[in-house]
């Protein structure tokens, strides 16, 4: 990354991982304000910038007179969810290997969402992955990024990790919100090697539009799902 990471995302970005790994569960406090300003050796304004963050993204309830109160993140089988697969699912459940490496090419002919002039002009960074549940293909994904003011993303490694993570750690993107349309089909001779089934075996197709908070940036995807051992949950 170009810029020193600001303190106060060094402080989210270290009490979510926290949150996420059970160091505090549901229902558990926070450190104080206090606490954290001393531990940390940070002003009060950083250490609030830091927990509206984590407020806006559901991992804290604030409550006046207590303090800051751990929620339970969102979840579900998360490609439902604005936390991303691997929140969703948990890392030690979830592999992803990437099939083809991040490489910056124009945008397909007829694409599945309207693409603003820049976002056309720019061309896309796309990659595809395969992703595994407890060493099961579920989700097979074909993704699309605006090749804008994302240095050095195509030399990434994308196996085993997450793209929600490495948008919001690296370049401050942050999903906020989106559309989805999904639809039934048969899975073709791409999906039958994927997922390892039959011809015309019946697969969920979500196209997704992630809009986040960088003004005009907005990423996509096409998720095909084999629902066969699992159900998709999860909520925007």
């Amino acid at each position: 990354m170009c810029a020193q990471t600001p303190r106060y995302r060094e402080l989210y970005e270290k009490l979510r991982k926290h949150i996420l790994e059970g160091v505090y569960k549901p229902g558990d406090l926070l450190p104080s304000e206090n606490e954290l300003c001393a531990v940390n050796q940070v002003t009060r304004p950083t250490v609030r910038q830091a927990l509206n963050l984590l407020a806006n993204e559901g991992y804290i309830k604030k409550r006046q007179g207590l303090g800051s109160v751990v929620q339970s993140p969102p979840r579900g089988v998360g490609i439902l969810s604005l936390s991303g697969t691997t929140s969703a699912i948990g890392s030690d459940n979830l592999k992803t290997e990437a099939i083809v490496k991040p490489n910056v090419r124009p945008w397909p002919p007829n694409f599945i969402f309207e693409l603003t002039e820049v976002e056309r002009e720019s061309g896309c960074i796309y990659f595809e992955r395969l992703r595994f549940v407890n060493d099961i293909p579920i989700f097979y994904d074909i993704s699309y990024l605006p090749n804008i003011n994302l240095p050095r993303f195509t030399s990434r490694s994308l196996n085993n990790v997450s793209l929600f993570d490495i948008l919001r750690e690296h370049y401050q993107i942050q999903v906020k919100g989106g559309e989805q349309n999904i639809l039934a089909i048969k899975a073709d001779e791409r999906i039958q090697e994927h997922f390892g089934v039959k011809k015309n075996h019946p697969i969920l197709r979500l196209d997704r539009k992630m809009e986040t908070n960088r003004e005009g940036f907005s990423f996509y995807s096409q998720i095909y799902c084999n629902t066969e051992d699992y159900r998709l949950t999860g909520r925007f």
